[in-house]
């Protein structure tokens, strides 16, 4: 058969890292997924109210950042799915090193359309106010951001890292797939450009620091695919974390609920498919379900929740 191709293209430093991280997650993590649906009903109307409360004083909170806080406030009660997880398969030996601290990993959509994990970081320390401003002043950060320049700071810390654990072979491979062949070779910043680029304060662009690690993963599908129907239904979970969410669109649909008179019926109710994955090898459902009780907890009682 003579198949042309329509075009080729290979993989930047970008699709590099996500390709050599979602091979890596797939091939060696037991994923569990459960789509957890609570009832948001009467909290998305008290947080309409919370925020056009807001906008009088020139304020503005979005849902999202407020589901974002619930997020890390249920992660309290259960600090089982805040972890990171090393195990050596030969010698049949894990390690859990939980925190206290909630630095959540965040796919962000750039302005090219490509997309660029962040670590937001202390989230459950935060305020509402506090985090809406640290969620600004991120999205300026990524204006100023040179994309490969910041993976490639990524790309070479890892290569450190696996050099400081004694991986001489893998780093060896993945330095001669990057330079014996210039299709595949890694490009970055050199000469005036990279000068430029560096007098940028860190304060001001994505730096490593934001890139580094988060002790979990919390990807918000449902701003990518609002408008359509469907729920996500599987997330990768990112090495070493132990867990990852998904936040899907609002959904209405109807639910069998028991009115005043201890009758059952049916009303329109809105909802928020939540897909939480999780590693088999550390965590069962004894330790997911106190995270699903304290947000439907949080979701049930919003006058105590919604704070600026």
């Amino acid at each position: 058969m003579n198949r042309r191709p329509r075009s080729v293209s290979r993989f930047g430093i970008q699709r590099k890292i996500v390709a050599n991280m979602t091979s890596e997650s797939w091939r060696s993590i037991p994923h569990v997924s459960y789509v957890f649906e609570p009832d948001m009903t009467d909290f998305i109307v008290k947080y309409r109210e919370f925020d056009s409360n807001l906008k009088k004083e020139g304020k503005h909170v979005t849902l999202n950042t407020v589901i974002l806080k619930a997020i890390a406030e249920a992660l309290k009660k259960a600090p089982q799915l805040n972890a990171h997880f090393h195990f050596e398969p030969k010698l049949v030996r894990g390690k859990v090193t939980t925190y206290d601290q909630i630095d959540i990993s965040m796919p962000w959509i750039l302005p090219d359309e490509k997309m660029m994990t962040i670590t937001m970081k202390d989230i459950g320390n935060r305020s509402l106010g506090n985090i809406t401003e640290y969620m600004a002043k991120t999205a300026k950060k990524i204006e100023k951001t040179d994309v490969n320049e910041a993976m490639y700071q990524v790309s070479m810390h890892d290569t450190f890292d696996k050099l400081s654990k004694g991986k001489f072979l893998q780093v060896g491979q993945r330095l001669f797939g990057s330079f014996t062949n210039k299709n595949h070779r890694v490009h970055h910043l050199t000469g005036d450009a990279k000068k430029a680029y560096d007098a940028i304060p860190d304060d001001d662009k994505i730096t490593y620091e934001d890139l580094q690690q988060g002790t979990i993963t919390v990807s918000n599908i449902g701003a990518s695919t609002r408008g359509h129907d469907g729920t996500l239904a599987m997330l990768m979970i990112i090495p070493p974390q132990v867990c990852a969410i998904g936040i899907c669109s609002l959904t209405k649909k109807p639910i069998v609920v028991t009115n005043e008179k201890g009758e059952d019926e049916i009303k329109i109710r809105t909802t928020i498919p939540l897909d939480i994955c999780f590693d088999h090898r550390v965590l069962d459902f004894g330790e997911v379900k106190p995270f699903m009780d304290a947000l439907q907890d949080i979701f049930n009682h919003p006058e105590s929740f919604l704070k600026y």
